[in-house]
Parts: structure tokens; sequence; C-alpha cells
């Protein structure tokens, strides 16, 4: 039964080793539904988090997974939207992808709320004056369209698919599946950019705070930007570790060198613009609140001067200068490197624009607030990481993920072609085989 459900002309391990897989990122998920249990039924007492730190590791994690989500919307224009047919290979793994860092996005909010049963009061009692309204609203959204762009993915299964309904349901889904681009790309914008924009307008926090353009200050398009940098950077390293855990090779080099060369341009152009808003918020916008840049940075390791440069240079500039060049993008190892330092480079962002904007002291009387957070928050944290591994491993198994799986893999047994018989044709005497004898 279960080799019934395993796409056509693919090879996958027995049933009792993919189950035996399952073992360690089950057992870590249930670990971590049981700290989100806790937090439910006992409340935010749970957590480390105070007056000082009302976003902690959650929203952090939050921010950084809705980043690097972002590999879903922009390949997603430039497949359906630009046309880039390059990308037919590595689109529905991009998706896929999305569609997890998105569901643990809304999973970490309803976690991070305390009383989930009253999650419905962001809808119905919308405060229409907050930038998060915006973001519950688009993030909501865009994890509907991803839904929707998964489910041809899901119809598209052997058994699934024999059904009549579902098979014109999925091709159906196929042809308009430019229109859930393109509003995708629409959501993506606003809930990336409000994101931002939270931190652009602390006044308390100066820090954070940002000039702006009409009534979005800088913020809000530097992180739109980078999600749309540094997300395809993320599907990249996800695609490159499942090739190495499948032993497979499941996109085409094309794609993953147009991929990473579009991402490579865009980081550039990001971290230069990000480079300009750091040296005007450090020589103009800072010292007319009267601070000085090191004021904003301590000697404790987690917001040290050095989180800046590795931020700016080390996972900014470096990832980008590779990933521009051809022979950076087609040298494995060099290719590994850019996308592992672009990903780092927008969770440390994050880090910094949630956990270092509410650590530095602003009143004279203050001093810098440190802040670890408790096995719970942890737990809670990596579920989503052992949530992603599990459901990438069902779609790998059951669904057609890859369409050029079986042509980049010709020697699998399975997609082996049927040999030809090698049996010599002979001359039939008569009164043998089907050739009557003469009377």
């Amino acid at each position: 039964m279960d080799s019934a459900l395993i796409p056509k002309g693919v090879k996958r391990a027995p049933l009792w080793q993919f189950i035996l897989f399952l073992g360690a990122p089950g057992t870590v998920a249930l670990w971590g539904v049981y700290a989100m249990l806790l937090c439910w039924f006992k409340g935010l007492n749970q957590t480390n988090m105070n007056d000082a730190y009302g976003f902690a590791l959650w929203i952090w994690a939050d921010l950084a997974v809705i980043a690097v989500g972002g590999g879903a919307f922009f390949s997603g224009l430039l497949r359906y939207i630009f046309g880039k047919d390059v990308l037919k290979s590595i689109i529905n793994y991009a998706v896929l992808i999305g569609f997890i860092c998105y569901s643990s996005a809304l999973l970490i909010l309803a976690i991070d709320i305390g009383q989930p049963l009253r999650g419905w009061f962001i809808f119905w009692h919308a405060n229409v004056h907050s930038m998060l309204t915006e973001v519950a609203f688009c993030l909501s959204a865009y994890f509907c369209v991803l839904t929707i762009e998964y489910i041809p993915l899901i119809l598209e299964n052997r058994q699934i698919d024999k059904v009549p309904f579902f098979h014109k349901l999925g091709h159906n889904m196929h042809e308009i599946m430019a229109v859930f681009a393109a509003t995708g790309a629409f959501l993506s914008f606003f809930h990336q950019g409000s994101l931002g924009g939270v931190a652009g307008v602390l006044y308390g926090r100066p820090f954070g705070f940002r000039e702006g353009l009409f009534i979005w200050p800088w913020t809000f398009f530097l992180y739109t930007w980078s999600a749309a940098a540094c997300g395809p950077c993320f599907t990249i390293l996800v695609t490159k570790i499942t090739e190495k855990v499948t032993r497979k090779k499941l996109v085409k080099d094309d794609a993953i060198e147009f991929l990473a060369k579009v991402s490579g341009w865009m980081i550039l152009a990001y971290i230069t613009a990000k480079t300009i808003d750091t040296w005007y918020w450090a020589t103009v916008t800072a010292p007319s609140k009267g601070f000085a840049l090191m004021d904003f940075y301590s000697n404790n390791p987690f917001y040290g001067i050095w989180i800046l440069i590795v931020e700016v240079v080390v996972c900014g500039f470096v990832p980008a200068l590779i990933l521009i060049t051809a022979k950076g993008r087609k040298n494995n190892k060099a290719l590994w490197t850019a996308v592992i330092l672009a990903v780092v480079g927008v969770c440390l962002n994050r880090w910094v624009m949630v956990l270092q904007v509410l650590a530095v002291p602003v009143l004279t009387f203050e001093n810098w607030v440190m802040y670890i957070p408790s096995w719970q928050e942890i737990a809670t944290t990596i579920l989503p990481v052992a949530y992603g591994i599990i459901l990438i491993a069902v779609s790998y198994r059951y669904l057609p993920v890859f369409p050029h799986e079986a042509e980049l893999n010709p020697l699998e047994p399975s997609t082996a072609p049927e040999p030809e018989s090698a049996a010599v044709e002979l001359p039939v005497e008569p009164g043998q085989g089907l050739i009557p004898a003469e009377a």
C-alpha cells in the first residue's frame, strides 16, 4: 500500500527506515508540544520574559522564519509573474518551505499570545492604528495563499490523482497559480515591511528608530528587501541539505544558479542600503536624540559591536560577492558558504531589531537588561524545526515535489528503462505455433 503512494518513476527508502528516520524529529516535536501546552494551561509565567523583554526569543524566531520564508513569495513572483521557467524544478519546494515557515510563524504567535482561545480578537476587535494588526491580517492571508499553492501538489499524489474530480481540480488550480503568486507577493510586501516598521517607529527606543519616507520608516523597506534577498538562499540551503540526506540530485543546476545569482544581486543592493541607513542613523539620527554610536553596544557577548560587523560585512558583503560571480556560484563549497552566511545574516538582523532594541538602556539610571530564555521557550522555538523536517520528509516521500527527480537520477532501479527482450526470432516450421500445417 505504501509503495502505491510513492510518486511514479522514483525510489524511496523502505517504510521501516522512513518511520525510524521520523523518530528523532518526532521526539523533539513532542517535547515542544509539551512545552506549548504548559504555556497554554499555566500561562506565560513559564517564560523568562519580563517588563523589559515583552518581545523575546519567540518573536525573534517568528520574524526569522518569516524572513527566510520570503523565498516562497519571491520565487513565485519570478516563476509565475516574470515567467522564469528555469525555476520549474525548485518552485514546488520553495512553496513547501514557505508553507512550513509561515505555518510555524502562526504557531509561534498562537503560543506567544498566551490565551489562544482569544486569538480571534485580533480580527474581530482589530486595532486599526496598529501595524501589528496589518501584520496579523496579511500573515494569515498569505498563509492561506501558500496553502492554496500547496494543495495542487497534494492532489498530484498517485492515488489522489486517480479520482477525476481531484485530477481536474489540481489541473485547474495550476492554470490560475499566477493569480495567487501575485497576491502572495503583494501580501508579503506589506507584512514584511510592517514588521520592520514596528521597530522603526519606536521613539522611546532610539536604536530602532529611523527616519522615513511618507508614513514608513526606512526599516519598512529594509525588512522586505532582506526577506526577498535572503529567502531564496534559505530555499537553496534546504534543497542542498535534502540532496545530501537523500543522496540524490533533486534540482537542476541552472535553477540553483539562477536563484543564487538573483539573490546575490539582491543581497548586494540590500546590504548597501543597510550600510547607508546605519551610517545615517549613527551620524545623524542617534546624535540628534543625544546618543553616540557606542551607547548602543555593550561589552557583553550578546550585544557587542561585533554583531554589526558580522551582520554587514561577514554575512552581507561576503555572500553577495560570492553569489554575483559565476565562479563563486559554480563552486560547491563557496555556494554552501554564501547561502549559510546569508541566512545567518538575516536571522542576526532580526535578533538585533527584536532583542537588542529592548536591551539598550535609554535612561541615565538604567543598565543593560540581560535575558536568558526558559527551557519552555527553547522547546517551543525548536518545535517548528522538527515539524518542518517531518513535513518535508512526508512530502518528499509521497508527493512529486521535485518534477525532474527521475530525469536527474536515471540509474535508480525503479526508474531504469525496461530491458528489451534478447530472444532471437527463429523461423517457425509448419505445424508449430500459430501457423497451421498444410493438409
